[in-house]
């Protein structure tokens, strides 16, 4: 094979990595498997170390097609490219989702050639150490269900299998004092004396041990196990709405499906995957069902047979397909780049200055932030009236940002709870690229508006909230397809930025714009500086005085602090006392009674609250 063109395909599981590598003349594989290979579950030592074992039993590629449970992000995409390469160089590779990979493997064939089937799409049914159902219709469009892990979803899986039959057989023992079949069965396989031994057996073994009981719930339900029985009817229902669900997704007038079941469970399980198919033909009598008669492999090979092995080396990504909605945003335009990316020549010399220079210089620079502020008065106040009107109403405020501009946002919602007893839902930070990037960059993860509609989509948003985008050059992409959704969802939004040139294309503007001139920086783009500080400043105004609005402050005190520390608890019994004129200790005698609620004690003491604001001045 080593003269010929090797295309080499790998498909990774819970299970397993099976690869396989085919010369361009021959349909024969060198075949050879490798451990578990979900990359949820693997560092990035432990995929190079799967890659190597599948390079000690094949020839060099020529080009290399894979699909991996788990994948799920460009930033997965990524971390597959880097372990493909430093295990094969140069060799061009197709990365996306082991769904794919199923899918082209599930491609009839007859003698050698694709048989096209009469259907309106195909439906992989995966059922494995996970589960979930893939297809595609005649038209393109991608459809996915399932594929949430063990813990979340996974419903058709051998571990959940596996999971609810021993739950159901605990359940009849301690209901009637039998022990099942599957039960039994159970006990033998892990060699273990008693039910009560599962308790400390099921806390150590991982996903890939208990699905490996699988066989054990099928055997036991043929030998009559009750509790066998429903587990494997769960299974069935579960896989077969699932598919079902696909199916509506790729067209909800769609009939004809042809469905193929895949995984080492349905593959296995003739009798299980006949029960599937007798139901989908019943609820679809158009459509079809059969099992794959090849491994997923087989698709990845197909996968890398695409690639030309002609031209120059590089890794290309399939997204894998998820569910976020299509997204078309029109970025704010500007005759002039953002000023914060701007250099200014007052600042040429700042690695030239001492220390005390330096520090002098940034000073006087962020001296002037607060009259930056204070130029967008009049839009901070309109935001901050709709703040307090969406918590008066039931709404949040949720707000959006990549980079420091996320942070900040996270920053300002966590504070909220503990300064203004105010519920965590109230307000709540959005940051590009998830909880990781509050303490490092996620690359790239600023540039995806499709991420930033998925966030506020999965937030729930609707039109009683207010969504804030945080964005220094105002024009970060992942803040737009957040606004956009947020648009589509009928919410106000409002963009905080500090370019003042910023213009909109039709339609798209938020309600309310702060636009800060704060300049360039003293490290030019650096927008941590001054644009940072501007917009601390403003978000501290947006909560604080939305707060204010809403009572939650008696003058200049926080009344409805929540005392978590010591130090709280003794800032509280001062509130107490200054509210109501009481001493010290009668002070923090009636925060004790009442359970350190500061406007329930300084009402125990007589303090008799002023008339609320209202929210519109």
């Amino acid at each position: 094979m080593s003269n010929e063109t090797i295309w080499l395909g790998m498909d990774g599981g819970g299970t397993r990595l099976v690869a396989l590598a085919v010369a361009s003349n021959s349909d024969v594989p060198i075949r050879c498997e490798a451990g578990p290979t979900n990359l949820r579950l693997l560092s990035d030592e432990e995929l190079v170390a799967r890659f190597l074992e599948v390079r000690r039993s094949v020839p060099n590629p020529t080009a290399i097609g894979i699909g991996l449970a788990g994948l799920m992000t460009p930033e997965d995409g990524a971390r597959v490219s880097a372990a493909l390469q430093s295990v094969w160089p140069g060799v061009p590779a197709e990365i996306t989702h082991d769904l794919e990979t199923a899918w082209w493997a599930a491609e009839p064939t007859s003698k050698g050639r694709a048989v096209a089937l009469p259907s309106d799409g195909r439906v992989i049914i995966l059922s494995g150490t996970g589960s979930c159902c893939y297809g595609r219709s005649s038209s393109g469009k991608v459809g996915k269900v399932g594929g949430w892990g063990h813990w979340l979803g996974d419903r058709g899986s051998a571990f959940a299998l596996v999971e609810a039959g021993l739950r159901e057989s605990i359940s009849v023992l301690d209901q009637t004092g039998r022990w099942g079949p599957l039960g039994v069965r159970v006990l033998g396989r892990l060699l273990l004396n008693d039910p009560a031994d599962l308790i400390s057996w099921v806390h150590a073994a991982t996903k890939t041990e208990i699905a490996a009981l699988a066989p054990e719930v099928f055997s036991a339900a043929a030998a009559g196990d009750i509790a066998a029985r429903r587990s494997m009817d769960q299974a069935r229902d579960h896989l077969v709405a699932d598919a079902i669900a696909v199916g509506r997704r790729l067209g909800p007038k769609l009939r004809a499906f042809d469905f193929v079941g895949s995984g080492s469970v349905l593959l296995a399980q003739p009798l299980f995957a006949a029960s599937i198919g007798r139901a989908l033909r019943r609820a679809l009598p158009q459509s079809r069902f059969r099992c794959q008669d090849r491994e997923a492999a087989w698709g990845a090979v197909e996968l890398a047979r695409r690639l030309n092995p002609n031209v120059q080396p590089t890794v290309r990504i399939i997204r894998p397909a998820r569910e976020v909605p299509p997204v078309a945003v029109a970025l704010p335009t500007s005759a002039t780049p953002a000023p914060t990316e701007g250099v200014d020549e007052r600042f040429r010399h700042l690695d030239r200055l001492s220390i005390p220079e330096a520090l002098t210089l940034m000073l006087s620079e962020e001296g002037g932030v607060a009259a930056a502020v204070a130029t967008q008065s009049r839009p901070i106040t309109a935001l901050v009236r709709r703040v307090a009107e969406a918590w008066a109403s039931g709404g949040r405020l949720l707000y959006v940002g990549a980079g420091t501009s996320g942070r900040l946002g996270v920053l300002d919602a966590s504070e909220c709870p503990p300064t203004f007893r105010s519920p965590p839902e109230w307000v709540q930070g959005i940051i590009a690229g998830g909880p990781r990037a509050v303490s490092m960059a996620v690359e790239g993860a600023e540039d995806d508006v499709a991420a930033g509609a998925a966030a506020v989509l999965g937030r729930g948003v609707s039109s009683r909230d207010v969504v804030v985008g945080i964005a220094a050059s105002g024009r970060t992409p992942f803040v737009w397809g957040a606004l956009e959704e947020a648009r589509r969802q009928g919410a106000t939004r409002a963009l905080i930025s500090c370019h003042p040139g910023l213009r909109f294309a039709p339609g798209s503007k938020p309600e309310v714009v702060i636009a800060l001139p704060t300049g360039p920086e003293v490290l030019a783009g650096s927008t941590r500086l001054k644009a940072g500080t501007a917009t601390k400043l403003v978000l501290n105004a947006i909560t604080t005085l939305a707060m204010v609005r809403l009572g939650k402050v008696a003058g200049n005190l926080m009344i409805d602090l929540n005392p978590s520390n010591q130090k709280l608890r003794g800032r509280a019994i001062r509130i107490v006392a200054a509210l109501s004129g009481a001493s010290a200790e009668a002070s923090a005698s009636a925060l004790v009674a009442a359970g350190w609620k500061i406007t329930d004690a300084a009402r125990s003491l007589g303090w008799k609250p002023p008339t609320r604001k209202s929210m519109t001045r």
